[in-house]
């Protein structure tokens, strides 16, 4: 999107709502620890990587989304708040101007007019999807969950109106099933998906803008012949642990402009908002299939990002 990858922010944790009765799921966009994904997408303009240093910190440091159902006029009327885990069921919302009405007109950015993420409040699961949009306003999608419950989601998108802003609205989801919630992945630098190793270069700063790089190779051999995902090389969403802060990351250039080429290595720009743990996850596509890599790095503190067996995304990108 042309806002670049928002870290939106997560609200609090749904599981303690749910109770035992609940389980913390897996979405069926790209999911982690299951299987791989196969599309991801980039909310933002592409950028030139910062140089050491780049980036202030205090007002200069980008907002998270997603904590909000309502802002700037708009809200996230998520009309299937509860599915349950491992069924697949069609989720619908609609996005309401100020005066309730459900909004028709969108700008497209990277190729849709609104990214879909789902994500797990334990940041095991994640699903980036792309509903469709019937006549009268209303989005749908399926999703299958495999595990219950607390979730997240996340409208990213930009209203077809004059010097209209990007937002990204959240609506927390339930999927019911035994609860068995697990724990963040510990941060490392290399993350294996679908047969494919990708590593991870560079720090998240909070306040700070920085540049991560991620190396894609297969067999041990660098991939140069990545192709276009919604207009850049790859996708990278940024996800705070605790409260699920959506974060936008820019891809630094895009296919054609002269300044990018087709892998191994893919370079976003970035800024953490604030200290703490983040959950990164990297979709890419390559021989017609989108695959996802996730990563659990630490802003403000060593820098690390991580990719454990879990961390991989599973095959159910949305279209």
């Amino acid at each position: 999107m042309n806002t670049g990858l928002k870290i939106a922010t997560f609200t609090a944790a749904l599981a303690a709502t749910f109770g035992t009765a609940y389980g913390v799921g897996q979405g069926i966009g790209p999911v982690v620890a299951d299987d791989p994904p196969k599309h991801g997408d980039d909310h933002t303009r592409p950028s030139s990587p910062p140089a050491e240093g780049d980036g202030h910190a205090g007002h200069d440091t980008p907002p998270a989304g997603g904590l909000q159902i309502s802002e700037g006029g708009y809200t996230l009327d998520l009309k299937t708040p509860t599915v349950t885990a491992g069924r697949r069921t069609d989720l619908r919302f609609t996005v309401r101007d100020g005066s309730g009405r459900a909004v028709t007109a969108y700008q497209r950015e990277h190729d849709k007019e609104l990214h879909l993420i789902v994500a797990s409040r334990d940041l095991v699961t994640y699903r980036h999807l792309h509903p469709t949009r019937a006549a009268d306003g209303t989005w749908s999608t399926p999703v299958d969950l495999p595990r219950a419950g607390g979730y997240r989601v996340f409208a990213d998108f930009t209203p077809a109106k004059k010097n209209a802003e990007n937002l990204t609205l959240g609506a927390d989801l339930a999927a019911s099933g035994p609860y068995r919630p697990k724990e963040l992945p510990a941060p490392a630098t290399t993350a294996e998906t679908n047969g494919y190793d990708v590593e991870l270069s560079g720090a998240l700063r909070p306040g700070k803008a920085s540049e991560l790089k991620l190396k894609v190779s297969r067999d041990g051999k660098p991939v140069t012949d990545l192709q276009p995902y919604l207009g850049a090389y790859g996708h990278l969403v940024a996800l705070r642990s605790g409260d699920l802060a959506y974060l936008h990351v820019h891809p630094n250039g895009e296919p054609g402009d002269g300044t990018t080429e087709p892998g191994p290595d893919i370079s976003f720009t970035a800024t953490a908002p604030s200290a703490g743990s983040y959950r990164l996850f990297l979709d890419f596509q390559h021989d017609g299939k989108v695959h996802t890599a996730a990563f659990t790095v630490r802003a403000g503190g060593a820098a690390a990002g991580s990719g454990t067996p879990e961390g991989h995304a599973d095959d159910g990108h949305g279209h």
